[in-house]
């Protein structure tokens, strides 16, 4: 027996001829030179820590490399690409496995390579328990993530949220039918959401007369291989529910194509979406009513039918008496309109939504979405616009406009400019300045192959977000709290020159309160401490600003589930490695400019730790913030072992010189 420096372990016989190798029977993890055949599996492990094999795997099918999540049949929830040029009918043979590639072989004739990260030092690939397939390698006396071979969103995965439970930007909820009272669906546990849901009711095929579906919008599932074509919508749903076997089915609607029906036999997460024009999706879960709740919904059936007649009397009555109410108020109708107007001198222009529809061609192409809306992108003459096309707004007109008045009146060099305004029916929509290089965390993220910013650029951007705060909490005539600082939330023009977006949205804030108690709001990952206990103060921003102030210099999102499960939460490492004194480690690798200036952004990293200290009293005002960056000020950093402050000089490693490079451009 003999184990290779491949890590195969190999048996041989007398006449040393193989008898066994390990790398026949791959587990979850492929090893340079180890091949994937056809008929094999890798399986995943339950967690980090229990090697016991869970419900995912990945094999290798006719259309290339997928991963499935077990079931009857099996559900894929990705696959490669086939290899190009192949005829149908020749499936892939093996998968290779080496340092820098994966190989997918077809014949001998055909194959074709998944190009990986390349590297210098050892690497292996794993399907984890959560069913991503990670590329590991051996960097600084550790194992870390390398790449990740699934490029989809987290939320479709098909166990992100266990059986039934639905992700939402990487938050788990039970599903629950729009405007009903009734709980068809429990969390398996409270405290963790994670795990899934379970219906309440266990669905019998004994009792099929008490199936109903339940309906779910603007919701999508991961698996739509098992489709049955040619049916309608109410088709789809019957024929579910004639068949036990049936859990749940998706029905897409597309205006330019096929409608399709989705059958569900076993039901994993499932995956909110955004509506989008012309194209739709719904799930029915299918549930089952218990007989105390059906037996009351035939009583209650009875009890309103004898009791329309009455009701009819009174309704007749009602409708009189709403009719003269609404003609008396019609008669001052437009003299409201003009009230509203001529209360805000100074009102930015107003746009009638027929005008906006034609300039953003029917809100047709979307730039970005976020808690308040979604921006669409617009002409106005020969410049272009932003629109963000409010959803859920509840104000009246008056309090619209006197929030319009009040963005309107803001004008800042770091904080987006409002052009204008519409107000008609139920729609409320802003019109802003049109940022050309939209949002900022496709700059610091790398998903659309941007090359790295360069650390003054960094500095500029940082010092501008302080700027635009600063502004909104020291020097309006209201304190404003922005209460969503992130960077989707951060724009950038031409010259990367920063701009706060979406401050006019946020909770305003009287110069004599102190706090505003107000419900939890915001974005997970950004959200200070104090929101567990809705004392919010403006120090909630710079909390934010913070984490935006590390996801900058590091090149990554505080909270990216891609990474190893003990390196998930940046702020966490931040914290364990400024005890250590190795913030080094953090630096993001992507820019050798970023490693030149090194001491800068070490300096940078200990302001973002004073802005992240749980007791928002010893955070630093965002005028104190801007000091820092110019370099008049010293940056404090909190020791977490004493609970004391200790003073560094920003010019104690760069010297004078040095301080004008970490504040950028003034």
């Amino acid at each position: 027996m003999v184990m290779t420096d491949m890590g195969n372990l190999v048996l041989f016989d007398q006449r040393n001829a193989t008898v066994w190798q390990s790398f026949d029977h791959p587990t979850d993890t492929l090893l340079p030179g180890q091949s994937l055949l056809k008929g094999m599996k890798l399986k995943a492990s339950s967690s980090a820590t229990n090697t016991t094999e869970n419900q995912l795997y990945i094999t290798l099918a006719p259309y290339g490399l997928c991963a499935y999540v077990e079931s009857t049949p099996p559900q894929p929830y990705y696959c490669s690409s086939l290899v190009p040029g192949v005829k149908k009918g020749n499936d892939p043979t093996n998968v290779t496995f080496m340092n820098g590639c994966l190989t997918i072989s077809v014949q001998s004739d055909y194959y074709d390579q998944i190009p990986l990260p390349a590297t210098t030092s050892t690497q292996y690939m794993t399907l984890d328990s959560d069913g991503h397939m990670r590329v590991y390698e051996w960097s600084d006396r550790k194992w870390r993530v390398n790449y990740d071979l699934m490029q989809i969103d987290d939320c479709a995965y098909p166990t992100v949220c266990g059986e039934y439970g639905i992700c939402s930007q990487g938050q788990c909820t039970c599903p629950l039918q729009n405007y009903s009272t009734l709980d068809y669906f429990k969390p398996v546990d409270e405290r963790k959401p994670k795990l899934g849901c379970t219906p309440t009711t266990e669905i019998s095929c004994q009792e099929i007369q008490h199936h109903r579906l339940l309906i779910l919008t603007d919701i999508s599932y991961f698996d739509n291989s098992h489709e049955v074509m040619n049916l309608d919508e109410d088709d789809c749903k019957q024929a579910c529910l004639k068949n036990c076997s049936c859990k749940a089915v998706m029905f897409s609607y597309n205006r330019s194509g096929p409608s399709r029906c989705t059958w569900m036999v076993k039901v994993f997460s499932l995956q909110a979406i955004q509506p989008i024009a012309n194209l739709s999706s719904s799930v029915y879960l299918k549930v089952q009513l218990s007989p105390s709740i059906s037996a009351s919904t035939s009583n209650k059936t009875k009890v309103m039918l004898g009791a329309t007649f009455g009701a009819i009397v009174t309704l007749v009555l009602l409708v009189i008496i709403v009719t003269l109410y609404l003609r008396r108020r019609n008669k001052y109708e437009d003299k409201d309109e003009e009230f509203d107007l001529d209360q805000f001198p100074g009102m930015k222009t107003r746009f009638s939504l027929d005008k906006l529809t034609e300039c953003t061609e029917g809100f047709g192409k979307k730039l970005g979405e976020g808690g308040f809306g979604s921006v669409f992108e617009g002409k106005l003459g020969e410049d272009r616009i932003a629109v963000k096309r409010l959803e859920g707004a509840r104000q009246g007109k008056k309090e619209f406009l006197a929030e319009v008045e009040t963005i309107g009146s803001i004008e800042h060099i770091n904080l987006v400019n409002l052009i204008g305004f519409c107000a008609e029916k139920s729609e409320r929509l802003l019109v802003y300045e049109y940022m050309p290089r939209g949002s900022l965390d496709r700059w610091i993220y790398y998903r659309h192959n941007n090359d790295p910013l360069d650390w003054c650029t960094r500095c500029r951007i940082i010092l501008d977000i302080a700027k635009g705060l600063c502004y909104l909490h020291e020097e309006c005539r209201r304190k404003i709290a922005h209460l969503d600082i992130k960077p989707q939330n951060i724009l950038l023009d031409d010259n990367f020159n920063a701009k706060v977006a979406d401050f006019g949205l946020c909770k305003l804030i009287n110069r004599d309160q102190s706090k505003v108690v107000t419900v939890m709001r915001g974005t997970p990952g950004y959200l200070a401490p104090e929101w567990l206990t809705s004392r919010i103060t403006e120090k909630v921003d710079v909390y934010s600003f913070g984490v935006v102030v590390m996801e900058i210099v590091s090149g990554r999102k505080n909270i990216d589930n891609s990474q190893a499960e003990e390196e998930v939460q940046l702020i966490h490492i931040l914290r364990e490695k400024e005890q250590n004194s190795q913030l080094i480690d953090l630096i993001d690798k992507h820019s050798g400019d970023m490693v030149s200036h090194q001491e800068e952004v070490i300096q940078m990293m200990k302001l973002a730790v004073w802005c992240l200290q749980n007791d928002s009293t010893r955070r630093p005002s965002m005028s104190t913030v801007i000091k820092v960056l110019e370099g008049s000020v010293g940056v404090e950093t909190f020791d977490a072992n004493s609970s004391m402050f200790v003073q560094d000089n920003l010019s104690t490693h760069s010297g004078p010189s040095q301080a004008s490079i970490l504040s950028g451009p003034r």
